[in-house]
């Protein structure tokens, strides 16, 4: 679940969205100040807007809001207000971690990519990553399938010239990290960060 509000584009709208997949065709429900966006093809919910938002969370900032526990108690109560019979299941646990490439191999059908095999402690996770630095048992940091990068860009499960990846092994830009190199290459952490933790800067 991610959760973003721009009050100065859109207005005073919390904008919640449940799935990082796309539904082909959705379908709008509205009941109050909740407008509920459902997958057309099995009437799955996949994203919804809260309508006066600041009377239910209070004030934010624009973008990405910080999930928490009373964030997420706030709008289970804003749905339950308005009659919406929703039950919010949130994932908690951090979307950027560092990992360690296990193991690295080219790509069949792209010279400049790379197929990595990535431990990231509960898990360990297929990644093609097209930086030319990486290298096996690397650490590293990887933003995991729902993550929101400080462009506002959403990690999801992608398919890469037919070979399946999930997450990426992010670049100190993409991390909008302070003093940044600006040549391509994947931020490399050092050999006891401890893998599996989360990554903050």
């Amino acid at each position: 679940m991610n959760v973003f509000i721009n009050q100065h584009g859109v207005g005073d709208v919390l904008m919640v969205q449940l799935t990082t997949e796309r539904p082909e065709q959705t379908t709008i429900e509205s009941n109050g100040d909740i407008t509920l966006i459902k997958s057309l093809k099995d009437g799955s919910p996949v994203a919804f807007n809260v309508f006066h938002a600041t009377q239910y969370v209070g004030e934010h900032a624009d973008g990405s809001i910080e999930l928490t526990p009373e964030l997420v108690a706030k709008i289970q109560e804003a749905l339950d207000k308005n009659s919406v019979s929703l039950e919010l299941k949130v994932d908690f646990s951090p979307k950027f971690v560092v990992g360690h490439v296990v193991s690295k191999e080219k790509h069949p059908n792209a010279d400049k990519l790379n197929i990595c095999t990535v431990n990231v402690g509960d898990e360990t996770l297929q990644i093609v990553c097209g930086a030319p630095n990486v290298e096996s048992d690397q650490k590293v940091v990887v933003a995991k399938v729902g993550a929101v990068m400080p462009s506002g860009m959403i990690i999801r499960d992608a398919e890469l010239r037919g070979v399946p990846s999930s997450g990426m092994i992010c670049s100190a830009k993409e991390l909008a990290l302070p003093n940044a190199p600006s040549e391509k290459g994947i931020l490399v952490l050092a050999a006891d960060a401890e893998v599996g933790s989360a990554f903050t800067n």
